[in-house]
């Protein structure tokens, strides 16, 4: 099959118009429709049906699409890893995590990137859905468990405890629990324990409801749970990783925690010499070393 022929069906069969993807390629919508009408005729099938508002992929079309969408992938890490320079760092990294450490402990500290390395474009996507590395979808991730896919490089970064705080405020006004059985005679906000999020923080959740809990506020991340908290609300459940940053924040029921959950950095086996990808791995880990330190002199304070 015909290169060209292909990287024209592709950008068709992604806009999903002829003249989109002509506008795209900086093609003639008649150019564009004479190449894949070309590639039909040499495939000897129909790859799109035709209609008024526009296109839509055949069988055949469809499974063409994913091989050019791999292709285009693999050619994308390709470009990246050429991009590279031995020196310098520079270009887009895609980093992928969850939105509570994404939102409330990556992206505080990613001034001192930028700061070392200003030439550097992260595109940071939040969400708890596990991004496919080696198809691609993200160039690093940050998960709160081992990921299971292979040819992947994987660092263990540290582990993680889902707590229980809340304002001095709320106390002030409300008392602090000293049981756990008296959990239940305040406002409790946490992830609801059916929504995407680590186990441990959904069994901790689970087991905290069993106390007849008269009010709750349930939100779908933790930074929602954290605005909350911190604006008096009720007594929440959040990482431990907060205490750093939010130092006002009071720990309630020291007792009561969820079990550890470990938090691992990643990346594809074919960007182990990426530049961008060092220069990001090592800073993480150099915060998560700073982050250590502090908390053990806190402990020992």
């Amino acid at each position: 099959m015909d290169w060209d022929k292909l990287r024209i069906f592709h950008a068709v069969a992604d806009a999903g118009s002829l003249t989109h993807a002509g506008d795209t390629l900086h093609l003639s919508q008649s150019a564009v429709s004479r190449q894949v009408r070309a590639l039909e005729e040499s495939l000897n099938t129909t790859l799109f049906h035709r209609h008024a508002r526009g296109l839509i992929l055949t069988e055949q079309g469809e499974l063409l699409f994913d091989a050019t969408r791999a292709m285009a992938k693999r050619l994308d890490a390709a470009a990246a890893r050429i991009r590279d320079s031995e020196e310098e760092v520079f270009g887009e990294l895609r980093v992928t995590t969850t939105t509570g450490f994404g939102s409330l402990w990556l992206a505080p500290r990613l001034p001192a990137l930028y700061e070392k390395y200003p030439d550097l474009k992260i595109d940071l996507m939040l969400e708890e859905r596990v991004l496919d590395l080696p198809m691609r979808e993200a160039d690093v991730a940050i998960r709160m468990k081992e990921p299971s896919q292979a040819d992947l490089i994987r660092k263990r970064l540290m582990a993680v405890r889902m707590l229980l705080y809340a304002s001095r405020e709320y106390l002030d006004r409300h008392g602090t629990p000293e049981t756990i059985e008296e959990i239940g005679a305040h406002r409790l906000i946490c992830q609801n324990p059916n929504s995407a999020q680590v186990g441990a923080g959904a069994n901790l959740v689970q087991h905290l409801l069993t106390y007849d809990v008269h009010s709750t506020l349930t939100v779908n991340n933790y930074f929602g749970v954290l605005q909350a908290v911190i604006n008096h609300l009720g007594i929440g459940v959040l990482p431990d990783y907060l205490l750093q940053d939010f130092p006002n924040l009071v720990r309630v029921l020291p007792d009561v925690q969820s079990i550890e959950v470990p938090v691992f950095l990643a990346y594809p086996e074919e960007l182990r010499h990426s530049k961008r990808v060092a220069a990001f791995r090592d800073f993480v880990q150099e915060e998560i070393f700073a982050y250590r330190k502090q908390m053990k002199d806190q402990q020992v304070t």
